[in-house]
Order: C-alpha cells, then sequence, then structure tokens
C-alpha cells in the first residue's frame, strides 16, 4: 500500500500533465500537495471538512473546457456522501474524485472512520450512481486510474508526512488559483 503523499505527487503529476485545475482537501493533505507539487492550478483547502469534491464538481461545471480534479479523504466524502448523488447526478467528463482512503480522520489525530471497517467508498460511490469507479493501491495504480472520470479510491496508508505548512494567506491562494483557473489549459 502507498503513502498518501505518495499518491498526493502522483495525482498532482498527472494533474499537471493534463493540464488540470486540482483541488486539495484540508489539512495535512493540502499540506502535502504543497509540499510535493506547488502550484497556482492547485486549491489548498483551509477548512470546510467535506467540500473539496463539491468545489471540485462546481469548478467542473462553471468550467467545462478545464480538466478537474478534486482530492478529497474518506472522513471528508462520509461528512458529505450527498455529493457522490450529485457527481452521479451531473456527470460532467472533465471531473475526477479522487478520494485518500486512509481509514481515519488524518488531520485530527487518526481517529478512525468507517472504512477501516466495514463501509466501502468504492461501493457507496457505484450505488449513488457514479458510473466510472476505480480503486487504487499503488502509485502506477493511481497514475492510470486518474486518466479517467467519475472516481477513484486511492487505499493509503495512516499517517501524515512530515511537511511545512503552507505559507500562503487565504487569500493568496484563492488570488494565485483564479489566476491559474483564467489561463487556457496547456
Amino acid at each position: 500500500m502507498m503513502k498518501r503523499i505518495e499518491a498526493i505527487e502522483a495525482v498532482a503529476q498527472e494533474a499537471e500533465a493534463q493540464g488540470a485545475l486540482l483541488i486539495g482537501n484540508i489539512g495535512s493533505p493540502s499540506r502535502e500537495l504543497y509540499a510535493v507539487h506547488d502550484s497556482p492550478a492547485n486549491f489548498y483547502m483551509l477548512g470546510s471538512m467535506g467540500l473539496a469534491s463539491s468545489i471540485g464538481l462546481g469548478l467542473a461545471l462553471a468550467r467545462p473546457d478545464r480538466r478537474i480534479m478534486a482530492l478529497d479523504g474518506d472522513g471528508a466524502v462520509l461528512m458529505n456522501l450527498g455529493t457522490l448523488a450529485t457527481i452521479a447526478d451531473q456527470a460532467p467528463e472533465n471531473y475526477l474524485l479522487v478520494i485518500l482512503d486512509n481509514g481515519c480522520y488524518g488531520s485530527t489525530g487518526c481517529q478512525p472512520t468507517c472504512t477501516c471497517q466495514k463501509a466501502d467508498l468504492a461501493e457507496i460511490a457505484k450505488g449513488a450512481g457514479i458510473a466510472d469507479v476505480k480503486t487504487a493501491t499503488t502509485p502506477e495504480e493511481l497514475r492510470m486510474a486518474v486518466r479517467g472520470t467519475g472516481a477513484v479510491v486511492a487505499r493509503v496508508e495512516v499517517g501524515n508526512a512530515e511537511v511545512p505548512v503552507i505559507d500562503l494567506t487565504p487569500q493568496e491562494i484563492r488570488d494565485r488559483f483564479m489566476d491559474g483557473c483564467a489561463r487556457p489549459s496547456p
């Protein structure tokens, strides 16, 4: 099984290769994304747990000319399960949700989520109606999976990488990302 930071790096590299805008989940995943692949095309969530998938969907609907990817955590998706049904209902061809499933709330102390027991987010996403749902356990599988649409559940190890905090203000993150959105897709 891969480390979350390895999964984030693989997704970020593919996002760049695809000219995608990338929404990062709150807390440690955004910090890890910033550390391994900072870009004006990345939006780093600093709050609003459970909404990276919804923000990504809204952006995909508003910008059908751009490829959009969202990184969300298992705890965040469990907090906002309705997003899976909405993603299925809207099914934009330019959108991919990547769920980083480490079986815990990684940013708040690694308390277990239901995915470390019986809940299977890939099956839940399929049940919500998302037509294309894949799982990945290695960086190579993940790189292949993120070339599609729908959702990918990346199974990752528990634990946060030791990375610095994001040294941008929320306004700087917003402004950089808006500039990144305005640029044409490469």
